[in-house]
């Protein structure tokens, strides 16, 4: 039974494919089609004219993931995807977050310190598709001999100070290490700083390091100590390449040895070699640094550019976005300077209009170039980009920027021509970390509050505030003055989260106080009274002058009711002020013989 439905089966299979492939070849009589059905044992052969179509489609093992990522749209109301693990801490301000955000990295790095300390206890592997992250790191070497392949294992570690010892043995004992393994080498030395990855930031490995460090404000920059492991590496090459040079001009470059890398470039041309397009992008980039005057840095960045051309190297984006870079170091000349270089670039198909690109393209944006009075360049490269989804390929790739431009230009349509860009694809990775995030959505919100109108305002406050973002005081403030200014301040409560789930609201005597003398000046005696019952309720004394103000405004209602039970308050807290109260209703009331 099941042998005859099987044979049926195959024959209704290769009947569909005949008839599929008949279609086919009337539509397209120049072409052959190869049709690969269950029942074809041969392997299909292809050639220019046909097309072979497979038996399966593959699919990669987060396929099915990412299409049921797809059917789901952000959800406003919820928390951030990394709060939900622990909804009773999701927090309700900017320092709040920053705060769980620390802790919850802090909580992260433990686990990996004991998973990688006792890696023997994690060794089942639960999660599918397989996920290395949640293993332990092999952190322990498998091939123990002194030989190239142990350095090539050292180096794929991450090992720098084991990767240099081993290569220094193999020099000692006369082995020779091919020249890929040792520009491998070299990458890792001027990545690292010549210090182990997972100790680069201790204060014993700093003082011990080749590569030395000091402060200058803002930031820390590197600088290279004389005979460190790089240099010393790439002397002993006897016929060093333009991948050992490019590694070491970039490494000099990253630690602040600009000099130097001018330098080892000079060497590099005298050697009659030719550098590849990554050590001009790094020479770009120190340019500014070896020159004092505005001038000299431009003409130094022009000359770079010259020869870059002259050995017939193609820039990429990465140069673009280096000029851009360093032409914000030049003043008033980089500005005259910045669209003439973005032209030439898009005359190479890099920048804007570079459509075929899979980085992103406005990155000129986040480069610094001056887009006052430029809107109609910002407009040409919003069109270019609208619908289209970017992979961000420069650690300086981001949006942010960009909104810089329309707030500064007060162009609310493009802000939202930004905002729905993200919503692209996967260009949300655009954002960066929480850091840029929070630039972005403060300054998409200062322009809200500046341009739009009250109810489109909370509108966007109620999608975005608290599930992506924490407003800071000065957007609080921003959003407090626009709904002053539209004379709508019965919508505070709508934007003033009063139920914070954790925190209580605790009466001072001076608060309570405060209240009283506000309802007290606005007419709202009722509202003032109400108030004044609770300095008992929370075990609070009021004050002489309180008293005496209350008192005052009781006098002016004529409500004696009020201003016996006024003295009544002050007695029962035991004032020494009392007597006198007493004296003052006595004077300025009609009292009943009751009341008296």
């Amino acid at each position: 039974m099941a042998s005859s439905c099987s044979q049926a089966l195959k024959q209704h299979v290769c009947k569909s494919s005949t008839i599929l492939r008949v279609h086919l070849q009337k539509s397209w009589p120049k072409r052959s089609f190869v049709l690969n059905s269950a029942a074809d044992q041969q392997p299909a052969v292809s050639s220019p004219e046909e097309i072979v179509i497979p038996k399966k489609k593959t699919w990669s093992k987060e396929a099915v993931l990412q299409a049921l990522a797809s059917t789901v749209s952000r959800d406003p109301t919820a928390s951030d995807y990394r709060l939900q693990d622990d909804p009773y801490l999701t927090p309700k301000t900017s320092s709040e977050f920053k705060l769980f955000s620390l802790s919850q990295e802090s909580g992260k790095n433990a686990a990996k310190y004991f998973i990688n300390t006792y890696p023997k206890y994690f060794q089942k592997d639960y999660a599918q598709p397989h996920i290395p992250c949640l293993m332990p790191e092999t952190l322990e070497a498998q091939i123990e001999e002194v030989s190239e392949a142990a350095l090539i294992e050292r180096i794929h570690m991450r090992k720098v100070k084991a990767a240099v010892d081993l290569y220094d043995q193999l020099q000692q004992a006369g082995t020779p290490v091919s020249l890929d393994v040792t520009n491998q080498l070299l990458d890792l030395i001027c990545f690292y700083g010549d210090s182990d990855p997972a100790q680069e930031n201790s204060d014993e490995m700093a003082q011990e390091n080749t590569l030395s460090y000091h402060k200058r404000s803002p930031c820390l920059v590197f600088s290279f100590r004389e005979n460190n492991n790089a240099e010393r590496i790439f002397a002993l090459l006897s016929e060093p390449n333009t991948h050992s040079y490019s590694a070491l001009i970039r490494g000099m470059v990253k630690y602040g040895a600009y000099s130097k890398a001018f330098s080892t470039y000079t060497d590099l041309l005298n050697n009659r070699l030719k550098a590849d397009v990554n050590t001009f992008n790094a020479l770009i980039t120190a340019a500014p640094e070896v020159k004092e005057k505005y001038n000299e840095k431009w003409e130094l960045i022009v000359d770079l550019l010259k020869e870059l051309a002259e050995q017939k190297i193609k820039p990429n984006l990465l140069t673009l976005n280096g000029v851009l870079k360093a032409l914000r170091r030049c003043g008033t000349l980089g500005k005259s300077q910045a669209f003439p270089v973005l032209s030439e670039m898009k005359a190479l198909s890099i920048g804007p209009l570079k459509t075929h690109s899979h980085a992103f393209p406005i990155m000129l944006c986040s480069a610094g170039a001056p887009f006052l009075g430029q809107t109609d360049i910002l407009q040409e490269v919003m069109n270019e980009v609208s619908g289209k989804s970017f992979t961000p390929q420069d650690p300086d790739d981001g949006i942010c920027l960009l909104l810089q431009r329309c707030l500064l230009t007060k162009d609310i349509e493009q802000a939202y021509s930004v905002h729905e860009l993200l919503g692209v694809g996967e260009n949300w990775r655009l954002l960066g970390n929480d850091l840029q995030q929070n630039i972005y959505y403060a300054r998409f919100f200062s322009l809200l509050c500046m341009m739009e109108n009250i109810d489109v305002m909370l509108k966007w406050y109620r999608d975005l505030v608290p599930s992506v973002y924490y407003p800071s005081s000065n957007i609080m403030r921003d959003l407090l003055q626009a709904l002053d200014t539209d004379n709508r301040l019965d919508l505070i409560p709508q934007i003033w989260k009063g139920d914070r789930g954790k925190v209580i609201m605790s009466w001072t005597a001076t608060s309570l106080s405060d209240v009283i003398s506000v309802l007290l000046a606005a007419q709202r005696r009722q509202d003032a009274w109400e108030i004044l019952k609770l300095f008992k309720t929370h075990n609070r004394v009021p004050s002489e002058e309180l008293l005496n103000k209350f008192l005052t405004c009781v006098t002016e209602s004529g409500e004696v009711n009020h201003a016996v039970e006024l003295v009544q308050i002050s007695a029962g807290f035991c004032l020494p002020e009392t007597p006198k109260l007493i004296q003052r209703v006595q004077q300025e009331f009609q009292l009943s013989e009751q009341q008296k």
